[in-house]
């Protein structure tokens, strides 16, 4: 951002959607963002990632931007056309977005101060748009291309907690290439994994979120369906042991002095659903406790981890953190998300909230943060 004082309001692009099988998510998530920001304070610009990567200009409706009727929304159906895109040129001293459609000259729309992703899973919280902010020199809101891959790739998030001494629990990765040279093989080495940790097990997406292509598998008969299952959403798949224990999670958020730890938040177990899946989050709104019934010194042992994890992924903004909380008392890190929901239902504000930061000002902090982080090294 220019060192220049300037009388105009910030200008914040909302980008949404994406091609992950998280899109809905992120459309609901950009409708609470969209309602929340202080218009007085920012002009706002949405715009929509369509399932084919297409950047659309959006109406701006949040409330269309809901699950309504166990429906989820979409890009496409908020989008003012259906050819027209948005391009943002790949130059660092050019912030203006151009629109152009089929058959008609292209016209400018204005520059943007800063981008607040609100995109979930692969092509978008994954360093993906990160890079490509980075190359345009606009600022954003969250962490930059590393951290955001690292906290997408679940392989390499857990080897990097491992590095820095956080405690994870057993896993196995089961790369694409192991898979399509030698299936029985890589299927064995999961076999040998749960007689080594027991079963039940989660075959999981090494790349998704939401907990998407996640499966519990309770016996082997049930282990080559949730493989596919894990492959359809990523080529790569990771097998965890169960942890039992109860499942905490806690935000981090950066302020001036560095990154701070919200108050826990607990998600209690989910009866009608075999583990806290999609349908438990979104479709039928499982409730957390927030704040978790932790002992304080539990409650300050799992704030001091999640501050740990946020550094050791060299996370900036914002990181939702999960922890199994074991019966022996010990805590053990399961994921970070760099990019958490910001739905009505979801932690991560709910957790700043009773912290004493308010949904609007938790917006707000971020997109401040953002304004005054440089693009590139830092």
């Amino acid at each position: 951002m220019s060192s220049e004082t300037t009388s105009h309001k910030p200008r914040v692009a909302v980008v949404f959607g994406g091609r992950s099988s998280e899109h809905a998510i992120s459309v609901i998530t950009a409708g609470a963002v969209l309602a929340a920001i202080d218009r007085e304070k920012y002009d706002v610009l949405p715009i929509g990632i369509t399932t084919d990567g297409r950047w659309a200009l959006t109406a701006d409706e949040p409330e269309r931007m809901a699950i309504a009727d166990r429906k989820l929304p979409n890009v496409a159906e908020l989008a003012e056309s259906t050819e027209g895109g948005v391009v943002l040129p790949v130059d660092p001293t050019n912030r203006e977005l151009v629109y152009s459609e089929p058959g008609s000259v292209p016209k400018a729309l204005g520059e943007v101060d800063v981008v607040f992703p609100v995109l979930h899973g692969p092509y978008g919280e994954d360093g993906t748009l990160q890079g490509l902010l980075e190359l345009s020199g606009v600022p954003y809101v969250g962490s930059g291309v590393l951290a955001s891959a690292v906290g997408q790739d679940k392989d390499y998030m857990k080897r990097v907690f491992t590095s820095f001494g956080l405690p994870v629990g057993p896993y196995e990765v089961i790369r694409p290439r192991e898979w399509e040279n030698d299936p029985a093989a890589a299927r064995k080495k999961i076999v040998e994994f749960a007689e080594a940790h027991g079963w039940p097990l989660f075959v999981k997406p090494a790349r998704a979120g939401s907990s998407m292509g996640i499966t519990k598998v309770d016996a082997i008969e049930g282990l080559d369906a949730a493989i596919e299952e894990a492959r359809r959403h990523d080529p790569k798949f990771l097998v965890e042991s169960l942890l039992s224990g109860r499942e905490i999670e806690c935000g981090v958020l950066e302020f001036e002095d560095g990154p701070r730890a919200s108050v826990p938040a607990e998600i209690p177990p989910v009866t009608s659903h075999d583990f806290y899946d999609f349908e438990a989050k979104y479709i039928d709104s499982a409730a957390g406790l927030v704040p978790a019934p932790l002992s304080a010194e539990e409650t300050a042992r799992v704030q001091e981890l999640a501050v740990a994890a946020f550094d050791a992924a060299s996370c900036e903004g914002l990181v939702r953190a999960d922890f199994f909380l074991q019966d022996n008392g010990e805590f053990v890190i399961n994921e970070i998300n760099t990019l958490p929901g910001f739905t009505p239902i979801s932690m991560y504000p709910r957790m700043w909230q009773e912290s004493g930061v308010s949904y609007p000002e938790l917006i707000d902090r971020l997109i401040q943060a953002a304004l005054h982080r440089s693009t590139g090294l830092r």
